[in-house]
Order: structure tokens, then C-alpha cells, then sequence
């Protein structure tokens, strides 16, 4: 199963974990967070996100999905190690997660398409009747 890990700015990612077991009615496996604060040491972050994935990592991979393109947590991921068992997202949303919950059991690459097309699919003007 591929592991899922969320870089956000604090507390995105908390929230997102826990809105995504109410919704799965049950906390996720293989899902974990980094809630980077205002400050943190981005060194500090890098070294969290690699223990994080060393305990992720099952040999199906791990996708980390991160806030906002050119943020402190998304930079961060820039020092990860250039692996084929490693892909990263910016632009976290709610439906992107959920996509990649409901799909992870196949290979990193799927859960990868997934995930962006829950994104693309889930921003939509509502309409007011």
C-alpha cells in the first residue's frame, strides 16, 4: 500500500487527517503528517519527512502531498532523495486526498494520476439555484 505523507503549514494537515478518517469512518494506515510551524528550521523539516518515509515505505512507495507550490513545505521536499518510490504534489486539497486513500493500493504512479485528476475534478462553481 502506498504510504501518504502531508507536509502542511500547521494545521492543514492535522485537519486534513482527521477529516479524512471521519470520512473513511476509521484513522488511516500509512498516513501521516508534519504540521510545519512558523520558523521551523527546514532542515529540521527534511530530516522529519525522511523518518517519516523510511517508516511509510512499504516498497510500494510513498506520495508526499504538500500545501502550496514554493512554501516552506513544499521547498523542503526539494532535499528529498531523487527515488522512483518517492513523487510530491503541491496544492493539497480534500478531494485529492480522498482520491489517493481510495486508490493507494495500486502502484505509486495511479495513486500519482489519481490524486491530481480528485484535484482537478473537485474545484467546481457551484451553482446558486
Amino acid at each position: 500500500m502506498v504510504g501518504i505523507l502531508l507536509i502542511t503549514h500547521a494545521p492543514l494537515g492535522s485537519a486534513f487527517m482527521t477529516t479524512a478518517a471521519h470520512m473513511f469512518s476509521e484513522k488511516q494506515e500509512r498516513l501521516e503528517v508534519i504540521d510545519v510551524i512558523a520558523d521551523q528550521d527546514p532542515c529540521e523539516v527534511n530530516a522529519l519527512a525522511l523518518e517519516a518515509i523510511a517508516r511509510l515505505d512499504d516498497g510500494s512507495g510513498v506520495l508526499v502531498m504538500t500545501d502550496v507550490m514554493g512554501g516552506t513545505p513544499s521547498n523542503c521536499c526539494n532535499a528529498l532523495p531523487v527515488s522512483s518510490r518517492i513523487e510530491v504534489i503541491a496544492g493539497i486539497s480534500l478531494p485529492m486526498l480522498l482520491r489517493a486513500i481510495t486508490y493507494r493500493q495500486n502502484d505509486l504512479s495511479t495513486v500519482v494520476e489519481k490524486a491530481l485528476s480528485g484535484a482537478i475534478s473537485g474545484a467546481v462553481k457551484v451553482k446558486h439555484w
